[in-house]
């Protein structure tokens, strides 16, 4: 029976952290034997806002490591970076063409993005959406692993698949499916408790990498922000605290109502000892094959070569069809 297929990928900027490995990394690896999947590092999309290309460079390799790092096994899974398929790109053109500007603007993380500055941004970062689109239609994806906050971005990859199909009336373009990913697929700032854990953040202390070392998670837990309450609780109205039970859930496999019972009457020292222990306890292999990989950039390379060469023939078959349909010549 063939295997159902599921795409998906992390923006291609700064050092992967403990939001993309308990958000999405973590629940991919589990799903390899399960889908046949294409997981990316989307450098495209990392343009829409000024890169260095050094240090984009240096970070499609090192995410790539990251991948590795945390399991992701190249003979089971297509890695590729988005930009070495160039039909991403000629796709997303098409697909802007059926895309009315509407819908577009409905996109809640453009307004998120530009801020007050959304006359002087680019027209990638507000287009960015048919992208992500085309990245998925390319592979004809039956799902895509999602958290909560990328729901509507697969809402408009079903609109547009749909736009498509109506228009030569037939399925042209697989209309995919989300697959939302476990509980902990937001996780926070250790600086402020309301914010996503970024790699955009000024602050280093606001996130762990999935390269730092037991020292430096130690350092950044003990760090992590709290409030002048002297219990533990998970509340609304405490969101430090909520995010760090459950980061501790995630790795634990506890219910938060367990751990919160078994801190009654210790103080926040004795938790955060025991989170540092038990984070750097399960990312410590990963720091360590992360820089086993990132050391060497041979072995990344040619991972990735094999991993544009597969998702090319797919990627290929796909535009042919779709530029047929169109009334392109395809010579």
């Amino acid at each position: 029976m063939q295997k159902k297929r599921a795409i998906s990928g992390v923006q291609a900027t700064g050092s992967l952290h403990l939001g993309n490995y308990l958000g999405a990394i973590k629940h991919w690896v589990n799903m390899q034997e399960e889908f046949d999947c294409f997981f990316f590092l989307a450098d495209l999309h990392a343009i829409t806002i000024p890169q260095d290309p050094d240090n984009l460079r240096n970070s499609i390799y090192n995410s790539t490591a990251a991948y590795l790092a945390s399991g992701l096994d190249p003979k089971k899974t297509t890695i590729f970076a988005q930009s070495d398929v160039k039909e991403h790109a000629e796709l997303s053109w098409i697909l802007n063409c059926m895309t009315p500007i509407g819908w577009l603007k409905r996109m809640t993380q453009f307004k998120d993005k530009a801020g007050k500055n959304q006359e002087i941004a680019s027209s990638g970062l507000f287009t960015y959406p048919v992208l992500m689109t085309a990245d998925i239609l390319l592979y004809n994806a039956d799902f895509v692993p999602v958290g909560e906050d990328q729901k509507q971005h697969i809402e408009l990859a079903r609109d547009i698949a749909g736009a498509v199909n109506r228009k030569f009336g037939k399925e042209l373009l697989k209309v995919p499916e989300p697959l939302i990913q476990g509980n902990t697929t937001r996780v926070k700032s250790l600086r402020d408790g309301t914010k996503k854990m970024s790699k955009s953040d000024t602050s280093g202390h606001s996130r762990i990498n999935l390269g730092d070392s037991r020292d430096e998670i130690v350092e950044k837990i003990k760090k992590a922000k709290t409030d002048s309450l002297e219990y533990i609780s998970y509340e609304e109205s405490r969101p430090e605290i909520a995010n760090l039970l459950e980061i501790y859930g995630e790795f634990s496999g506890k219910k938060i109502e367990t751990i919160v019972n078994s801190y009654i009457g210790h103080g926040f020292a004795k938790f955060k000892n025991d989170l540092a222990e038990i984070v750097s306890e399960n990312l410590g292999p990963i720091s360590l094959k992360y820089h086993q990989y990132s050391s060497d950039k041979g072995f990344l390379q040619q991972t990735l070569r094999n991993g544009k060469e597969k998702a090319s023939k797919t990627a290929l078959q796909t535009i042919c069809k779709i530029k047929e349909s169109f009334g392109f010549l395809n010579l």
